[in-house]
């Protein structure tokens, strides 16, 4: 198999064949991948004072984040604007060809400008840096030549480390580009943090998709009373069968006599006591200390603790009473949340 030119390291990028086997792909594969990722723990060996400073414009910023680039840089800025935006950052792109056609207008004082350009001598972005420069507003160049026009140009200057692209034959923008993804996605999560931007607001952002629905709160999925299985401790099993079969929600709440939960009886405790549970009662069938989860908890951490104990529901309880019962969330109402939040989106996309 013919080899194409060596890559920083000095091993050789292999072109493949119709010839070559699966064993030679999944190699190609990982070298692409091994490649990519040397050159980001590069990246971020190389984070330094500059990077404070773009975290600290972008802060400051009156209005938006506005991000350019041509070609493959121009993918790639859209998908900063996307997480900057889903983080709480407003952010928009600009298109640099439509620029030069009037699209200049979108720039406006007290916004920062965010250029990316691998070669840093984009000739197409070079007229909205001048224009941001005449409204005042802060540039942040992003860069693999620290001496090119962009990163002269800006008032903070991003120098992606030199690393050759993954492509044989080193064209193909694609080590450049994830450089410049992950500076972008660093930028935006490092804002979010110094932001503080919490769970609650992240789901006012996605309000829809599999987002939405991780984090909508278990008080808006879960049953509540008067509709909770509850027994007392004891109650007889077959009468606790009753209660749990008109439920439908495979488990029953064991309470005290003050209302407080003393465990609960699933499905799992009815197969480990089948041998003597028509003479049982609810106490001694229960599972003491069961899996709960507090009010004001969030969907998605409901599904990560089913799925870690391997339950199909828990009790949802008060937070300043872990044994106060307040609900039951099953896991078809995660289901259910997930179908919810997307149906109306794609509603409005029909």
């Amino acid at each position: 198999m013919a080899s194409g030119q060596p890559r920083a390291g000095g091993q050789p990028i292999a072109h493949t064949s119709r010839n070559t086997t699966t064993a030679e792909l999944v190699a190609s594969g990982r070298q692409v991948i091994g490649i990519e990722a040397a050159a980001l723990t590069r990246l971020a060996d190389a984070l330094d004072d500059r990077f404070a400073e773009a975290v600290h414009l972008i802060m400051t910023a009156t209005r938006r984040v506005v991000v350019t680039g041509m070609g493959k840089s121009g993918h790639v800025a859209r998908k900063i604007v996307a997480t900057l935006s889903a983080t709480g950052t407003p952010a928009m792109f600009l298109h640099p060809a439509e620029a030069a056609h009037g699209d200049l207008g979108m720039l406006m004082p007290g916004d920062v400008l965010i250029v990316l350009s691998n070669s840093g001598a984009t000739p197409e972005v070079r007229p909205i840096m001048r224009y941001a420069r005449s409204l005042g507003c802060s540039v942040i160049g992003i860069s693999a030549r620290p001496h090119s026009p962009v990163l002269k140009g800006a008032d903070v200057a991003l120098v992606l480390p030199d690393a050759r692209e993954a492509c044989p034959v080193n064209i193909a923008p694609t080590t450049s580009t994830t450089m410049m993804m992950a500076l972008g996605d660093a930028l935006a999560v490092t804002v979010m943090g110094r932001r503080g931007i919490s769970r609650e607001r992240i789901h006012v952002l996605h309000p829809g998709g599999t987002i939405g629905a991780s984090l909508t709160p278990v008080e808006e999925v879960m049953h509540a009373a008067p509709g909770l299985p509850l027994v007392p401790l004891t109650m007889p099993m077959r009468d606790v069968l009753v209660v749990m079969t008109e439920k439908s929600l495979g488990i029953a709440g064991v309470i005290d006599g003050s209302g407080r939960l003393a465990g609960a009886i699933t499905d799992g405790d009815l197969r480990r006591h089948i041998d003597r549970l028509m003479d049982s009662s609810a106490q001694d069938v229960m599972t003491r200390d069961p899996k709960t989860i507090a009010q004001g908890s969030l969907a998605g951490d409901a599904r990560a603790l089913l799925n870690e104990a391997r339950i199909t529901a828990l009790f949802v309880v008060a937070r300043d009473d872990p044994r106060r019962p307040l609900g039951v969330v099953h896991i078809h109402d995660l289901t259910r949340c997930d179908l919810a939040v997307s149906a109306p989106m794609e509603a409005d996309a029909q």
